[in-house]
């Protein structure tokens, strides 16, 4: 796996600490006693003195997937309001592309400064279950800052299978392993490790048959082409509506305000489930603590307004707005639980 570390040796970058034998030799005065104590005060008084200043230019916010998708959605309701209380602008540039991978190696490379952020999403702790290399490790090269936005995913099938219940649907997948076909955006993408994790819990085996984004593997079990799918409720929704899809669970813990009538999948029969499509926000390791702290602040601040809230409902998505910690230790049992889920089902990193 190729990393981005920021100690020792980077690819394309310098080494590690620098150590000239003639300095070591050679600086041998009282001062030099002295030196590393010296060193540690002018790093943590120039830190301080760049976090106070921050931020005095524009601020990106990398998304690493194309416009309109529910990171694109959050990353746009966050930067207005930064911009605001910077006052500087804070902007929004897309790098989709490679299971989101290019965007966030262009954001773990970035400088940590703060002028460089990430709105991560739930691939950042699938990646590493379902690719041999991902070029960075987002527990040790990104810094968290908030965990921003969970979205509630809904499990849909197609009226032409004779299922209206979850239970019901377990029920035909065991009758028939293997040949009960579901949709997904894509190899390694939420859906598709949200149905994996489905059939894991539920002891049941249907065939994976991946698209390219949500909007064809939405129109491909609307058509019929395939019989299920776990899909976005922006995607979803208007198809239940219109009785082109079936509802039969919400992905959340609890049952989503807009949709009180459909039930959790956890309640409807396969105990125990949860997958949430996730957001949050996240610099570059090594990025000042103070910064880290600025950042937070502001972001919780616009997420928990009235606004926010309401836009994010509609589609399923409700405010989390933690702490740096909190999300980093979401991040991490995140990444193991997709690794025990991605072992169960057999999937093999690509």
């Amino acid at each position: 796996m190729m990393t981005t570390g920021r100690k020792g040796k980077q690819p394309g970058g310098s080494p590690g600490p620098f150590r000239h034998p003639y300095l070591i030799t050679r600086i041998t005065s009282p001062l030099s006693r002295h030196l590393p104590a010296l060193a540690v005060v002018l790093t943590c008084a120039v830190s301080q003195s760049l976090a106070q200043g921050y931020p005095i230019r524009p601020v990106r916010i990398i998304v690493p997937t194309s416009p309109p998708g529910g990171a694109d959605v959050v990353a746009r309701l966050i930067a207005p309001g930064l911009t605001e209380r910077f006052g500087q602008q804070v902007f929004v540039e897309n790098r989709a592309g490679a299971s989101t991978m290019i965007g966030g190696e262009a954001a773990a490379r970035a400088a940590p400064d703060g002028y460089t952020l990430l709105l991560g999403i739930s691939t950042l702790a699938i990646n590493p279950a379902t690719f041999r290399k991902v070029p960075y490790d987002a527990l040790r090269d990104f810094a968290p800052i908030t965990h921003a936005v969970n979205q509630t995913l809904i499990l849909v099938s197609h009226p032409s299978l004779p299922v209206k219940s979850v239970k019901e649907l377990i029920a035909i997948a065991k009758a028939r392993p293997g040949e009960v076909a579901y949709s997904s955006p894509g190899f390694g993408t939420n859906p598709q490790m949200g149905m994996e994790l489905f059939l894991y819990l539920s002891g049941t085996r249907m065939l994976h048959v991946p698209y390219r984004g949500g909007g064809e593997s939405i129109i491909a079990v609307a058509s019929g082409h395939v019989s299920v799918s776990i899909s976005s409720m922006l995607g979803g929704l208007p198809q239940v509506r219109a009785g082109r899809l079936r509802a039969l669970g919400v992905t959340s813990a609890t049952r989503v305000p807009a949709v009180p009538d459909i039930p959790t999948i956890a309640e409807a029969g396969v105990r125990g489930y949860v997958s949430m499509q996730w957001y949050g926000l996240l610099a570059p390791a090594g990025t000042g603590r103070d910064i880290v702290t600025r950042v937070n602040r502001d972001a919780v601040a616009i997420l928990r307004t009235p606004e926010v809230a309401a836009r994010l409902a509609g589609d399923g998505g409700f405010v989390v707005a933690s702490t740096p910690e909190r999300f980093g230790e979401w991040l991490r049992a995140e990444t193991e639980k997709w690794a025990k889920v991605a072992k169960a089902a057999g999937i093999n990193p690509e």
